[in-house]
């Protein structure tokens, strides 16, 4: 069973540490009357927040209706957050990163615990390659400047590969599917829930996954004015993340049959995916972004990104300060 307990007192911790780091934002001049979240299948909390219509009750009171939007990864959930089709975004690593090095406008505002089991690279069930190493001069697929572009990166290094002797081919989730099941590519690196289904469906093999490689966070993004002006909102959504949390912790099965429908997935598929993962949002301390800008020089040392990013001034406050007593999930 995945980290997910978050006893009483740790929880109101981390709210109120949350609420400090999100009071920083200013006062609630012309306040949303709408929460547009955009949300990917992989976000299993959200998933199960929409389904269960938790949110829309807890923010009806306020005169907030919500609008759940979908993307098909993280590259394209922040293309619509800087163009301001969505107000907050849920996503890993490396899609904050790419965004914020084209000039994207927005802040972080929370993260999740590491989840290094919910990323992998896998190879067909009667592939040759055994190992990593295994990969020099393979076709590999993967989304471009999503978290598994990272974990590729490090567990190439990690086997004294460049990323050079390999040849990525951008694809997102579905396309890389139908690439690895086709025989198209000779590997794909994916996350979670669809490494789930890939290992349940087509019997995919993990060469590695992210464990002792990639601590794969997971953030809570919004749009900067968005959360200027409504720090209250943000504050609400992320009560009610913790209540989803805590669904989940009670009982996996219940949540896997409510996620699944929503996810197009069989609901054993959910239930391995919604055990890899560790939730408990928080607000970003020195440490997490420590982690986070080595990811952004990683990029810039390889020239998937034009210029250097600098994490902090994505941050809305002083990340010590706002982190207070909070601690993460399962540590």
């Amino acid at each position: 069973m995945n980290a997910l307990s978050l006893s009483r007192r740790g929880w109101l911790a981390r709210v109120l540490s949350l609420g400090l780091a999100l009071a920083a934002f200013g006062a609630h001049a012309d306040p949303a009357r709408e929460l547009r979240i955009g949300f990917q299948k992989s976000a299993s909390l959200f998933v199960l927040q929409k389904a269960q219509g938790t949110l829309e009750k807890r923010l009806a009171p306020q005169g907030v209706a919500v609008k759940w939007v979908e993307f098909p990864a993280g590259p394209q959930l922040l293309e619509g957050l800087n163009v301001g089709a969505i107000d907050v975004g849920f996503v890993g690593e490396a899609p904050p990163i790419f965004a914020q090095a084209a000039g994207a406008r927005f802040v972080y505002v929370g993260n999740d615990p590491a989840s290094p089991t919910t990323e992998a690279v896998v190879v067909p069930k009667d592939s040759p390659l055994k190992s990593v190493a295994d990969l020099k001069g393979k076709r590999i697929a993967l989304n471009k400047g999503s978290n598994v572009h990272y974990l590729l990166v490090k567990l190439l290094e990690k086997n004294n590969l460049k990323y050079s002797d390999i040849t990525p081919v951008f694809l997102p989730p579905a396309d890389a599917r139908a690439a690895f099941e086709k025989g198209a590519v000779d590997a794909w690196v994916i996350w979670d829930p669809f490494l789930a289904a890939a290992e349940h469906q087509i019997n995919a093999r993990q060469l590695a996954d992210g464990t002792g490689v990639v601590n794969s966070y997971s953030y809570y993004l919004a749009q900067t004015d968005f959360a200027q002006a409504n720090p209250h909102v943000i504050r609400e959504l992320f009560a009610n993340t913790q209540d989803a949390a805590r669904f989940v912790q009670a009982d996996v099965p219940r949540a896997a049959a409510l996620v699944a429908p929503l996810q197009g997935l069989d609901v054993a598929v959910v239930e391995t995916s919604l055990k890899r993962y560790r939730y408990g949002v928080v607000p970003l301390t020195a440490a997490v972004v420590a982690e986070q800008q080595k990811v952004a020089d990683t990029f810039y040392d390889l020239k998937l990104i034009p210029r250097p990013v600098r994490i902090a001034d994505a941050l809305p406050v002083n990340v010590d300060k706002a982190a207070g007593a909070a601690t993460v999930a399962g540590k």
